[in-house]
């Protein structure tokens, strides 16, 4: 086919393509309304967890599934900012590893709001100033993020969906390598990069901040001391800073998994993971007899994670994360003999085990 009419024909099947897009806008929308008269939450992380599945077991065309996810996650992320200016809080500013998993869950189109800290997170969602938080929970290579644990305890959100994000973190500076004298970044990703650090910085003063996008700022102010930074490339790209070095954690799998706060926990989809916090009784045995309340009943524990409580001391609260979800009959039973051994239960969220 001559090349002018394999152009006209693009151009047909991009009109036709436009068209679909504002149908399936305006179907989308009808169903927001529906919901806002019900009372149901607008963003459903498990009809878009199926509808990505469905679509990948449909696709037999060209196009790899990693970009048909990527095309749809644009579509959903416009359509859901038709319905009431949806806004996402996240750990800021702009261009933080925590903007790029929001970025990524709810794509381009709605509103973000950054946040300071993550207490400001959780506060913008309780408050109703933002629909949804993004935080990060845990690193593959550093292990929990104990802040965000201990603001789950005094807080009402629920946990509704999670995110997985590879973390590359490369130098990055405006000045060459070998005047580098401070490094400043997040403490974990200081920890992500430690041996990196030791093999080529060894000597260099490390600063930790609040996130790499405040690193990369300040690697930009202060060049003229030797300050560098470690972080993403997009903290780089928003900074003027150059790469020096890429993919400099130690661990080439390095990913972190973040959470999705909101009012309510997410409907089950037959693949859950549901969080909970307890804390036992002080007498001898009753941490085990907690924990046999899983084994009993069959229900796998992917992670358990203890924290000091902060109301007395060497008291601590006990995280864990539980294979199913709460209305699930083995896990619903299980929390009601957990609770027999334990003095404060509490669930904060059922939400989709996705890879993604």
């Amino acid at each position: 086919m001559p090349l002018d009419n394999i152009r006209k024909r693009i151009d047909e099947i991009d009109q036709q393509l436009l068209d679909l897009l504002n149908a399936r806008a305006d179907m989308v929308h009808e169903v927001g309304e529906i919901k806002k008269q019900e009372g149901l939450q607008i963003y459903a992380p498990e009809r878009e967890d199926a509808l990505l599945k469905r679509l990948a077991e449909m696709n037999h065309g060209r196009l790899p599934e990693k970009s048909i996810r990527a095309i749809y996650r644009e579509i959903m992320s416009a359509a859901l900012s038709l319905e009431d200016n949806l806004t996402v809080a996240y750990l800021g500013p702009e261009g933080t590893w925590t903007h790029q998993a929001a970025i990524k869950k709810f794509g381009h189109s709605i509103q973000y709001d950054s946040q300071a800290n993550f207490s400001d997170v959780f506060n913008q969602v309780a408050r109703r100033k933002a629909h949804y938080g993004v935080v990060p929970i845990e690193n593959s290579t550093e292990g929990a993020v104990s802040h965000t644990l201990d603001l789950f305890v005094d807080s009402p959100l629920q946990i509704c969906a999670q995110v997985l994000l590879r973390i590359e973190n490369g130098l990055m500076a405006s000045i060459p390598r070998e005047e580098i004298k401070t490094l400043y970044s997040h403490p974990q990703v200081f920890g992500q990069c430690r041996n990196w650090i030791l093999r080529h910085f060894p000597e260099a003063d490390l600063v930790e901040v609040s996130s790499t996008t405040k690193a990369a700022q300040l690697a930009h102010d202060n060049a003229a001391d030797g300050a560098a930074a470690l972080g993403g490339k997009l903290a780089a790209e928003l900074n003027g800073l150059t790469m020096l070095e890429e993919s400099i954690q130690d661990r080439a799998t390095n990913t972190t998994r973040f959470l999705v706060i909101g009012e309510k926990t997410c409907p089950a989809t037959g693949n859950d993971r549901t969080s909970i916090l307890f804390s036992v009784h002080d007498r001898p045995g009753s941490l085990v007899k907690a924990l046999q309340a899983f084994d009993k009943l069959n229900v796998n524990m992917s992670k358990i994670e203890s924290r000091p409580s902060k109301q007395r001391d060497w008291e601590y609260i006990f995280y864990v994360d539980l294979a199913g979800h709460c209305t699930d009959k083995d896990v619903a039973e299980a929390l009601i003999e957990l609770e027999k051994h334990c003095s404060l239960v509490k669930m904060f969220g059922s939400y989709p085990d996705t890879t993604e």
